[in-house]
């Protein structure tokens, strides 16, 4: 599949047919030559630096994520569909939590972002004290 985005980047995403073919994402993501925009772990965290929800609160963490990798996808002039690269970092080795999380992100406003090459791990900790997730994102810049 090709697509030109607004910002006139061309990405090319496929599954070649030698490998299974996946849920929502894409095995291979291509992008032209130029610029990209690598992007920090994005925490569940208020403006405060608080982790947000109640303990064990995946939800609300997943949803403080995703307003956080909408921000500084915004700031630096590109969309959820420019990202080339996800990591997805859940903290839990239980495939249904994993699952769960994977499926509250495909049905936000920030799931194009996933739809090119994605990973989503899970993790025994991550930085912040309570923290359950973290999203790693790489996006495509106009020239």
């Amino acid at each position: 599949m090709v697509r030109i985005a607004d910002n006139c980047a061309v990405l090319q995403k496929f599954n070649p047919p030698t490998v299974h073919a996946p849920s929502g994402y894409s095995h291979v993501t291509i992008s032209p030559a130029g610029r990209l925009a690598h992007f920090a772990g994005q925490c569940p965290l208020d403006l405060d630096e608080n982790v947000v929800g109640e303990p064990g609160d995946f939800g609300a963490q997943t949803d403080q994520v995703i307003a956080n990798c909408l921000a500084v996808l915004a700031s630096a002039g590109v969309e959820p569909d420019d990202v080339v690269r996800s990591i997805v970092y859940v903290v839990s080795p239980d495939s249904s939590v994993l699952s769960a999380v994977w499926h509250r992100l495909m049905a936000s406003p920030l799931a194009p972002a996933f739809t090119s090459a994605s990973t989503l791990l899970g993790v025994a900790s991550l930085g912040y004290r309570g923290q359950l997730i973290e999203i790693d994102l790489t996006a495509a810049l106009s020239e």
